[in-house]
């Protein structure tokens, strides 16, 4: 990220290009695992915007080691993942530093991110 810009919230959720840009990868190779891997599933808003979650960048950042430093092939990796040879508590998850995130609080928001989303959808349909 660019030093002008603010440092999103852990919980925040990220583009399919802030994601591309945190893993070093191009973005067609996150849309390509996308297919490859089903437990990968970005909640995708209007227009099919790709909108990551924290677990869901953890969960790609194992891929991403699993595959470039660890030498597994795609198949061993969906082996590895049917076998639940993934598991969350492996996967290091952006949190505030107490280990512990309140859920409550990161629906809460989620739901208005959402809300702020769907307001700035509808200002820009009504601008045109």
């Amino acid at each position: 990220m660019s030093a002008d810009k603010p440092k999103k919230a852990p919980g925040a959720f990220r583009t399919i290009s802030e994601v591309a840009d945190e893993l070093d990868l191009p973005q067609h190779v996150l849309r390509f695992w996308e297919t490859k891997f089903n437990q990968v599933r970005p909640m995708k808003r209007g227009g099919g915007r790709r909108y990551y979650r924290p677990e869901d960048v953890a969960l790609l950042r194992h891929i991403q080691g699993l595959l470039y430093d660890e030498g597994y092939t795609i198949k061993g990796v969906q082996k590895l993942m049917r076998q639940g040879g993934l598991k969350k508590s492996e996967m290091n998850t952006e949190t505030d530093g107490t280990g512990s995130e309140n859920s409550a609080d990161l629906k809460s928001e989620i739901e208005a991110a959402i809300d702020e989303l769907e307001a700035l959808q509808t200002d820009l349909t009504g601008a045109r």
